[in-house]
């Protein structure tokens, strides 16, 4: 039930990988603009579409801005080692070449930015400050624009691009870069992204300024946002955030830096739970680490995927692990495996309950459909949730209830036109449940429009319980609760199948 987003890269990109991830379970793929070209995204994304043919499973995309991280530019690609107690100076001079003793960054503010004593973090990809590939610097003194550090701990870096983090301190640097609009109006458009992760988001005003951006490239506003919450300002906010975004991305990496290690697990539970209630999809990174270069995850990181799940978690997102990691589809599947053991002991009832009770009373008409069709499926057993939905919105209020059984969420594609052309939504719609946990879309046919009769219904029905019979979600004499829309009210019915 809980969705994995795996991200596309290096050994994650050929047909035969995506297809085995798609198989394992992977349901939205990630593309990371931190690196590479569009070109070369553009080649992943390809694969991707032939892997979604030949799998016949469906799959979201994500494309994933660089928001305003601050890099370390080593041009030559030459390992630099950094001896701990030894000094290292940070020069936005990029025309200098990276060594022992300098280090080029892309950020000419930095000596404004920090003061004697604040903490930088620099590594490959993300770091934990505990590897031997990233190392931890206390700023020592400023001269002009260099800022000269002191290397807290010995390592190597290796590689061209590093990321550098400053411990709780704000960089005035736009959310959404110029090389983010260009890859989101350009690479974005072409490809109708789902969803767009914005990257260090730390404030509502982002994700409003990233919607009114998004709303001006035609298809595109319907991309659904989501609010990568990576540094304090993005947790102070957070409340607000929540409210704009149509999502959450706890950035646990740059989060675990920002905040002391004893705190992070508080403030994972408060966000998940937020989430839940306001019935938003709510991910969490940085799970299993150890697996970019193991067959095995360690049992604290295996705890702490199931925990994200007993939290209330909808979607695992794994970066580096299939990325660069060495096993990408036995990640996927060891993921999913450990996710789906969680949720048999998922306290199911005791969450409707607090759902229920944080709504409050009187509900909308909405919500009281949706929590009714809940309770009744939970109450005969129901095997699954049938919903009828245009926009998503009754298939994710649905979800948010949590039930045990999947919700089987029937898009009816609407028709609409542009004064030159016709066509149908309702993909978009399907793939962006994607991302929701329990919830598993499936396109009716364009020939039974949204606005229809009971009868085309009855033959839209038969085909979504022929689709979870050979899903093997259905079988004889099961029950199942159906959600519709039958004229201008809502319905919510169950029925027996026979043979």
């Amino acid at each position: 039930m809980t969705k994995i987003v795996g991200t596309l890269g290096p050994k994650s990109r050929s047909v035969e990988v995506i297809s085995s991830c798609l198989k394992a379970g992977m349901s939205v793929a990630r593309i990371d603009f931190s690196w590479g070209d569009s070109d070369y995204h553009q080649e992943t994304l390809e694969n991707l579409k032939l892997a979604v043919k030949s799998t016949k499973k469906l799959c979201a995309v994500m494309l994933d801005t660089v928001g305003p991280e601050l890099q370390v530019v080593n041009k030559s690609e030459r390992t630099i080692s950094l001896e701990a107690d030894a000094f290292v100076v940070l020069t936005p001079d990029q025309d200098q070449e990276a060594s022992s003793q300098l280090l080029p960054i892309n950020f000419d503010g930095l000596a404004k930015a920090v003061k004697p004593g604040d903490t930088i973090f620099i590594g490959q990809y993300l770091f934990t400050g505990s590897e031997t590939t990233s190392v931890w610097l206390e700023v020592s003194e400023l001269k002009g624009e260099d800022v000269v550090c002191m290397i807290k701990n010995s390592a190597t870096l290796a590689g061209s691009l590093f990321t550098l983090h400053i411990s709780q301190i704000r960089v005035e640097l736009p959310t959404l870069t110029d090389a983010d609009k260009e890859a989101i109006s350009t690479w974005g458009v072409r490809n109708n992204i789902d969803f767009l992760s914005l990257s260090f988001t730390r404030h509502a005003e982002d994700v409003r300024q990233a919607r009114e951006f998004l709303s001006k490239l035609g298809d595109l506003q319907q991309t659904q946002i989501f609010a990568k919450i990576e540094n304090i300002e993005g947790l102070n906010h957070f409340d607000e955030i929540l409210q704009e975004a149509d999502g959450i991305i706890l950035s646990r990496g740059n989060l675990g830096i920002d905040l002391p290690p004893e705190k992070v697990f508080l403030f994972q539970k408060a966000a998940v739970y937020k989430c839940n209630m306001a019935g938003k999809p709510a991910v969490v990174t940085r799970v299993v680490d150890s697996m970019t270069d193991n067959l095995r995850p360690t049992r604290a990181e295996a705890t702490d995927v199931a925990n994200a799940v007993l939290d209330g978690s909808d979607a695992i997102l794994l970066g580096a692990e299939t990325l660069r990691g060495l096993y990408p589809v036995e990640t996927i599947s060891i993921v999913g495996r450990i996710c789906a053991e969680a949720e048999k002991v998922y306290n199911q009832d005791l969450y409707f309950k607090k759902t229920v009770k944080y709504v409050g009373e009187p509900m909308t008409h909405l919500e009281a459909i949706a929590s009714s069709a809940v309770r009744a499926a939970i109450k005969v057993k129901a095997s699954v949730i049938i919903v009828f939905t245009s926009s998503g919105r009754a298939a994710r209020l649905i979800a948010k209830y949590r039930p045990m059984m999947p919700v089987l969420s029937v898009v009816i594609p609407r028709l609409k036109t542009n004064q030159l052309r016709w066509s149908f939504t309702g993909a978009f719609e399907a793939r962006q449940s994607l991302i929701v946990r329990g919830l598993f879309p499936m396109l009716a046919d364009p020939r039974h429009p949204a606005e229809s009769t009971s009868a085309t219904n009855e033959s839209v029905l038969k085909v979504a319980l022929e689709h979870g019979k050979a899903s093997g979600i259905v079988k004889s004499h099961d029950r199942v609760v159906i959600c519709q829309k039958v004229g201008d009210s809502s319905v919510v019915k169950i029925i027996e199948l026979e043979d």
